[in-house]
């Protein structure tokens, strides 16, 4: 490993990782955040994304060496005391344990939708702002096996460090886009071949009585507001049947179900 001891949290070396939180939300200089070492395992295995350097807390450090094995040959790995990775993050960072990557150029829709096999299950979503749901729901989409997921332009930033962390890395992994809008990724969609399906609590078919077509993709809404009327009307509308009385399921746990039926695990 290239160990690079800091002792000052101005180091110009480790500027990437300054106030971690603006920069997350602004997505300054085409870099994200990654944080965790399940986090990190995945971002240096699965290859989409290009790391540039980490920043381990030197008490981590021993316990982190199989995972910084993976990393790219000479990435810099930066070690510091906790006191010095707080000041440098701007609040108590007790996992101690970050890495920085480009986003890089990322595909299109278009692109995306031609690399697909011939049997795919995509999820689209469309105005989903919780960076919480995003992350599970791309949890999810890698548990049951989702070949792409496409996002909105009013979606929250799947490379988000919160949304990463809470997908387990998941974000890394799955291919995704983000952008448009939802009756053009519908267009997008239909002129692929698939079979489109908005997932509402009032769908006209329970989910468990539908048989997946080779290429299906399903619309999840956000919290409260669901998926707009319009959009529905363009598609056949599935439900989740729950007990009588209650309303809902949250919008992650709804993925997971529906994904379970429209996944082929075998």
């Amino acid at each position: 490993m290239n160990l690079v001891q800091i002792s000052d949290p101005d180091d110009p070396r480790i500027a990437v990782y300054r106030d971690i939180r603006e920069r997350d939300l602004a997505r300054r200089e085409g870099v994200f955040i990654a944080e965790g070492k399940v986090v990190l395992d995945v971002l240096f295995s699965a290859g989409r994304f290009v790391p540039h350097s980490a920043l381990i807390l030197e008490n981590r450090l021993q316990g982190m060496a199989p995972v910084l094995a993976k990393a790219p040959a000479g990435m810099p790995v930066f070690v510091a005391r906790q006191e010095v990775i707080d000041r440098v993050a701007g609040f108590h960072l007790h996992r101690g344990v970050l890495a920085a990557a480009a986003r890089g150029e990322g595909s299109d829709a278009t692109t995306l939708l031609a690399r697909l096999p011939a049997s795919a299950l995509v999820l689209v979503l469309v105005g989903i702002s919780n960076h919480d749901n995003v992350g599970a729901i791309f949890r999810n989409a890698a548990a049951f096996g989702a070949d792409a997921v496409l996002l909105d332009a009013t979606c929250c930033d799947p490379l988000y460090r919160k949304a990463i962390r809470v997908s387990v890395g998941a974000a890394l992994k799955v291919p995704f886009t983000i952008g448009g809008d939802a009756a053009g990724l519908f267009g997008l969609l239909s002129a692929a071949g698939f079979r489109q399906y908005a997932l509402s609590p009032s769908g006209a078919t329970d989910i468990r009585h539908l048989r997946r077509p080779r290429r299906a993709a399903l619309y999840l809404g956000a919290e409260g507001e669901g998926l707009p009327a319009s959009l529905m009307a363009m598609m056949r509308t599935v439900r989740i049947a729950i007990a009588p009385g209650f309303d809902s399921l949250n919008v992650a746990a709804a993925s997971a179900v529906a994904l379970h039926r429209l996944a082929r695990l075998d």
